[in-house]
């Protein structure tokens, strides 16, 4: 499932993206894995890992214009090292297809071969104030979009796709997804994988209003995007619904499993998942992470949905479109939150997972959204108490995934106990105003990247090795938390002291 650059675009794309890519430019998978370029002066001596500029995928003068300015301000040269390498990894390395004339792009997460709808809504997130000054930036933006819309408005329970037949590309087979039985049935020829995480349908609402935030545009709501929104709050309403109805009919709507010889477990009860009631929290098969949910009510992914809900109605008022639609955003965001605190919130700790029968997972993942990313999610103040007291139990023993050696952090079971993930200390950098602990955690970071300038899915506590060279959520997840120190705290980075914002 890893392609080289030679394959990663096509002389189909529009003019101002890459016309190709030498075919000498190595896999970055592999190019990943060793010291490239200069080090930097710093006494991490992190190296330089950028493609050279023929071998990126995509070019844009206001994303380099952000990287000098803040080169320029960062005293430490190592994290200025990191954020050159980080911030531009997903348009160096990611855009594996783009034309502006189909409208379509094609965004791969790294060493995956598959566009994730939540992958790349974080993948792009740390971009947004740039696309009102950078306009091919924005088109890009607005093809993932439209793509995403097709995918989304045939397949609403998927969430990793193939590429657009449009693109020539051919499909990437996913061992992962041998064996495994989805209903409603799915064509492996347009999906990489089917497991449903909310999440990912809240990815594709959160690239839209992004966009529309930073842009003004509304080109981009067209009736394929409408098909796609009419998908999603189907499968809002279907995934509320209890396990049973009042005469104990089985209300299935969605059902995956594993076994089969596939290599991800099965989904108990037929694929049905564990038994729940009715809330008014919208359930999931899986989490972020990609691993089955042991309840289905997921506490971050309902606080994302109920948030993006909100912002889907702002847009749609916005631009004067679709009333009805609006309206019933903000009632089933209205009804998600109540829900979120009436059933999750015991001794004001969020539970991670609840079912509706009483049963409530006290833990945390850190693939976001997750409890510890509350704040940076939008659902709540990061000084609420609720958050207060659940950050506490999450960066503790308490939280079965968190675990702290040479290594420190919360992980999950994606990989195993005792490999946090540095996503979750960028998180836990969004839930504080603690100068100290906004230190710790940057530097904690700062000092497990195995020497490279990357950030990697996860390390081991025991040994600092890690997992995914290429990872690019990851990098451009740390490079939007740069940028939020260079307004929030820009005492703790700049030279100066003064706060910064790309494009002003």
């Amino acid at each position: 499932m890893k392609l080289g650059f030679a394959s990663f675009v096509s002389a189909a794309v529009a003019a101002f993206t890459i016309a190709g890519v030498a075919a000498d430019c190595p896999d970055f998978t592999t190019y990943a894995q060793s010291p490239q370029g200069d080090p930097s002066s710093g006494p991490l001596a992190l190296p330089y890992m950028r493609p050279s500029p023929e071998c990126r995928t995509f070019n844009s003068t206001a994303v380099e214009k952000v990287i000098t300015d803040m080169k320029a301000r960062l005293k430490d040269p190592d994290l200025a090292r990191l954020f050159e390498n980080t911030f531009p990894n997903t348009l160096d390395t990611t855009v594996k297809y783009f034309n502006a004339t189909e409208n379509l792009a094609f965004i791969i997460t790294g060493d995956i071969t598959a566009q994730w709808l939540r992958d790349t809504a974080n993948q792009f997130a740390h971009y947004h104030t740039l696309l009102g000054q950078d306009k091919e930036l924005a088109t890009l933006v607005k093809a993932v979009i439209n793509n995403e819309a097709r995918y989304v408005s045939q397949y609403p329970y998927c969430g990793a796709f193939q590429p657009p037949p449009e693109s020539g590309l051919p499909p990437s087979h996913n061992d992962w997804a041998d064996g495994v039985t989805v209903n409603p049935p799915v064509n492996n020829q347009t999906v990489f994988e089917c497991k449903y995480e909310i999440d990912s349908l809240c990815g594709f609402l959160k690239l839209s209003r992004s966009y529309y935030q930073a842009t003004n545009d509304s080109s981009f709501i067209n009736a394929n995007w409408f098909s796609a929104i009419d998908a999603i709050f189907n499968v809002i309403w279907e995934q509320s619904q209890p396990t049973f109805d009042k005469d104990f009919n089985l209300i299935s709507y969605y059902n995956w499993t594993g076994g089969n010889g596939a290599l991800s477990p099965a989904v108990p009860n037929g694929g049905n998942n564990a038994p729940r009631a009715y809330t008014g929290l919208v359930g999931t098969h899986h989490r972020p992470s990609d691993d089955i949910s042991v309840f289905s009510f997921l506490t971050p992914a309902n606080a994302m949905l109920s948030v993006e809900l909100t912002h889907l109605a702002d847009v749609l008022d916005a631009t004067h479109q679709a009333k009805n639609i609006s309206k019933q955003a903000c009632q089933y965001s209205s009804t998600i939150t109540k829900a979120i605190w009436d059933h999750t919130l015991v001794n004001n700790v969020f539970a991670y997972e609840t079912d509706g029968f009483g049963s409530r997972y006290v833990m945390d993942d850190a693939n976001v959204p997750s409890l510890l990313a509350l704040p940076y999610l939008g659902f709540l103040n990061k000084t609420h108490p609720a958050y207060q007291a659940t950050r506490k139990v999450v960066w503790s023993r308490a939280n079965p995934y968190y675990a702290a050696r040479n290594f420190s952090g919360v992980g999950g079971p994606h990989v195993d106990a005792w490999n946090p993930w540095p996503m979750s200390h960028i998180s836990a950098i969004y839930g504080t105003d603690s100068d100290s602990e906004i230190l710790n955690s940057l530097y904690t970071i700062a000092n497990n990247t195995g020497g490279l300038g990357l950030i990697h899915e996860s390390i081991s506590i025991y040994d600092g090795t890690y997992t995914r060279p290429w990872f690019a959520w990851a990098n451009s997840y740390f490079a939007e938390m740069l940028l939020d120190l260079a307004q929030r705290k820009p005492h703790l980075i700049f030279t100066d002291g003064k706060p910064y914002t790309p494009g002003q």
